[in-house]
Order: C-alpha cells, then structure tokens, then sequence
C-alpha cells in the first residue's frame, strides 16, 4: 500500500487557492495509478517515490504551480523542463488551473511509465562535465622552474588540478613581494613531489 504524507496535507493547504485544486488532482491521480506510491517532502516541496526511486513532483508558487517527472527525459509525451526546477520538475509549463493539466488518462500513461522506469532501475545518464583548460602558468613561476630542473619534472608529472592550485596560488597574490615568496615556496614545494595542499592531503 502507498502513503500519503500529513506534511503534503498541510502543504497543499498552505498554497494560493488556485493552486489547491492542481496539486489535489495531481496527488490523487498519482496515489489512483500507482497504488504503491509513498509521499515525502524534498526541497520543501511533495515528491512521490516508487520502489526506493523518485518519481515525479509538485510544488506551488505565488502565481503559478508545476508538476513534473524526476526521468521525464525517458518518458514519451513529457515535454522539456521549461521552469528550470531540475529534471523532475516544470515538464508542463506554469499551470494556473487544472485545465493545464493534461486529461487523466495521459497522466495516468505517463506516470506508468514513470513507474516502469523506476521498476527496472533504469536512470537518467548525466552529462559529462567539461574538463578545465590547462592552467596558463604565471612568467615568474616558469622562470623560476626553469632553473631548477626537478622542481620542473615533477610540475609537468603533477595531474592538472595539482598545477592549476599553484598557479591560482601564485596568480592571487596582489604585491610583487607576496608573489615573489609564493613563487619560491612553490618550487621548493614542488621539488620534494609535493602538491600545494599537502599539509591536508592524506597520506597512507
């Protein structure tokens, strides 16, 4: 059997009048085709979950409230998020009554989708993010590796992310003086094979 969450209650009774009736059909058209669905809040907002997973949500604003598929790129017939809200929110624009929701009969395919979903474990794929452009190395720091011959094999052997802290380290410094001795801290530091956070790294 599913649940219905006192919190959704009093949600839903704590929003602008237009919005009560919306999300009261969307909570009873959900609970009617999927008996085993379970309520909670997420981000101050209702959500309903299916077997472990998320499945859909609701949430009203002052002017307007929105329903959406946490997978709704899966499911054939759910338009694009358009209210920027995350992938399981706004698939059907800003609905002012509950004549922008679609009929029952849709809602009731979709969330069964939704729910088939859900029953195979199957997930949204997230997008690879973009790596970082290599770190452009301060003049100062490669005059200063260039004159020491180790300090320079181990900067071009550290990963990216170990290069770009020390030329954010060195880029940050305001007077020449502070430059300066960050840039000969850096190549001792880097001639001992140590990245700039050293002192916090783990070791062992």
């Amino acid at each position: 059997m599913g649940t219905r969450d006192p919190r959704v209650d009093a949600y839903i009774a704590k929003q602008k009048e237009f919005a009560k009736p919306i999300l009261t059909r969307i909570r009873d058209v959900v609970h009617a085709a999927c008996p085993e669905v379970e309520e909670t809040l997420k981000w101050s907002s209702p959500h309903f979950m299916y077997k472990g997973g998320m499945m859909c949500g609701m949430a009203g604003f002052k002017e307007h409230a929105i329903f959406g598929f946490w997978k709704g790129t899966l499911i054939d017939g759910v338009s694009p998020n358009r209210n920027n809200g995350g992938d399981a929110m706004g698939n059907f624009g800003k609905l002012t009554s509950v004549k922008d929701l679609p009929s029952k009969s849709t809602m009731t395919s979709l969330i069964k989708q939704a729910m088939k979903l859900n029953e195979q474990g199957i997930t949204v794929p997230r997008p690879k993010r973009a790596s970082r452009p290599e770190a452009t190395v301060p003049a100062e720091l490669q005059a200063a590796l260039a004159k020491n011959k180790k300090a320079a094999t181990h900067f071009a052997a550290f990963p990216p992310s170990h290069r770009r802290e020390y030329v954010e380290w060195i880029s940050e410094a305001k007077r020449d003086e502070t430059k300066t001795k960050r840039v000969a801290q850096a190549v001792e530091w880097i001639a001992e094979g140590k990245g700039r956070n050293w002192k916090y790294e783990r070791t062992g």
